[in-house]
């Protein structure tokens, strides 16, 4: 729609931005009038109108197979335009059209923003399956007919309230039309059974909604409007109430077609069930939190109690495979601490990293500096793990053998990221400026336990591969290309 104004008319951002706040709301006009409804705007030259939306009704046949938006009409073609164009009033004069072989009752609703009317709303009619109106299609009509004479004066759309049109109460979920003192004339057979599971026991027609509502579900915290007052349907709102074990969600629309409020619409949908599933996520999320705080601490006791075992071994080297598996476990411990602070089972790696990276630089037997570059992002908590561990043995190793006592140098991790969405790659680079490799390394042969560990994490559970070569000037270079799940 913004291409199409933009091109083709003089409307500024001020009337596109009106025209977005209609036709977010103008299904509810369709709903009730059983109507396509397309709306046709002049072009800059004055000489013809440009289709710039379309919506079909969810209660009826379309009059539209095809989609008319973009279209270009010359004025003059439609009489019934120019007339609501020219005259600012609702045009319902002529005989029905007939499109390929089915009568369309059309009609033309100015759409006004203050003082000047941007363009015409026109509603299509299908009178194919015409038949003697029900009580409640009477009143959809004559709800929709408000509605029209309220765009026709610019007091529809409400500019001050933005309503979410996926999630709020539509026309079929329940409706209910109120007189201008909060009586209920009409309730639709959803309504109705939405009331019921809040309690009521009787009719909800001659009844004042909005005492019956607050006897219903009492407000059990301080608001800015009384629950009476808001379900009387006085000005446009939104909100929940909840009783009898039932959620139900409220939209009060105000009908002023002459400028003087003469009824409410109250659009319902009972939510129950969806605030029930709500909960049992929260709960979900919750518990699986509580679970990851719970394994990081058993983690950082098993830590602990490794570091006691160590400190009483007189081998050096059960010292240090001990102090080795307290990293690998503090390294799943970080893991699984981001985890229990987030909603889902992702985590932001980038953090793990540092630490990681932090963690492991303590063992270094000179002053080596580490850094990390490039981003790691976003991981699913099933690579994470595995491969916090594996960051934690390629650190080690380098730090351990790369470099001797009193030695000075630099270890870089590096993550870089790419492929597509569907087959998205983390590349991750650890290189250091130490000793490098002996001459007869072979890294996928070598029967050191920490690059054990790491084929069979890198291989096994990430599925991707692993390799270490000499460095181009010094050192060594760990290169790991894993696949990964893309992330917003």
């Amino acid at each position: 729609m913004n291409e199409l104004v933009r091109q083709h008319t003089a409307l500024d951002d001020s009337d596109l931005e009106w025209l977005h706040l209609l036709v977010s709301e103008w299904q509810l006009l369709s709903d009730l009038s059983f109507a396509d409804l397309v709306l046709w705007i002049p072009t800059r030259d004055g000489t013809r109108y440009v289709s710039v939306a379309q919506m079909r009704p969810n209660t009826g046949p379309t009059s539209y197979q095809d989609d008319m938006v973009g279209h270009l009409v010359p004025r003059g073609r439609r009489p019934m335009l120019d007339a609501a164009l020219d005259e600012g009033r609702i045009v319902r004069e002529g005989d029905p059209e007939w499109r390929e072989e089915v009568p369309v009752r059309v009609e033309s609703i100015p759409v006004r923003r203050e003082s000047r009317v941007l363009g015409v709303i026109a509603r299509n009619t299908n009178l194919l399956t015409v038949r003697t109106p029900s009580r409640l299609e009477l009143t959809y009509l004559q709800s929709a007919s408000d509605l029209a004479q309220m765009i026709a004066a610019g007091a529809f759309p409400f500019p001050d309230q933005q309503v979410d049109m996926d999630v709020a109460p539509r026309v079929g979920d329940g409706l209910i039309r109120l007189d201008a003192d909060g009586v209920v004339q009409y309730a639709s057979p959803n309504a109705l059974s939405a009331y019921h599971r809040l309690g009521l026991a009787a009719d909800l027609v001659g009844h004042h909604l909005g005492e019956t509502t607050a006897e219903l579900a009492p407000s059990l915290a301080p608001v800015d409007e009384a629950l009476a007052k808001q379900a009387s349907g006085w000005a446009p709102r939104e909100f929940e109430i909840e009783g009898n074990s039932a959620v139900i969600q409220f939209r009060a629309i105000p009908l002023k077609p002459k400028g003087t409020r003469i009824g409410s619409l109250v659009l319902l949908r009972d939510i129950t069930e969806l605030r029930r599933r709500e909960r049992e996520l929260i709960t979900k999320d919750a518990t699986i939190r509580e679970i990851h705080h719970r394994v990081k601490n058993n983690l950082q006791t098993v830590a602990a109690l490794l570091r006691l075992q160590a400190r009483r071994i007189e081998s050096e080297r059960g010292r240090e495979a001990l102090e080795e598996a307290v990293r690998r476990v503090g390294s799943i411990a970080i893991v699984h601490e981001t985890l229990s602070q987030n909603l889902d089972e992702r985590v932001e790696f980038d953090e793990i990293a540092d630490r990681v990276l932090a963690m492991v630089a303590e063992i270094s037997p000179g002053k080596v500096t580490g850094r990390r570059t490039g981003l790691f992002g976003i991981l699913d908590a099933e690579v994470a793990t595995p491969l916090s561990m594996v960051l934690t043995e390629v650190l080690q190793n380098a730090l351990e053998h790369g470099f001797h006592e009193g030695d000075t140098g630099t270890v870089e991790v590096s993550a870089v990221r790419g492929g597509t969405s569907r087959e998205a790659r983390l590349l991750v680079t650890v290189q250091d400026d130490g000793v490098g490799l002996p001459e007869d390394f072979d890294a996928h042969s070598s029967g050191n336990l920490g690059l054990q560990i790491v084929r069979t994490l890198v291989e096994g559970e990430l599925g991707g591969t692993f390799d270490m070569v000499p460095a181009p000037e010094r050192g060594t270079r760990v290169i790991l290309d894993i696949p990964v799940r893309a992330h917003k």
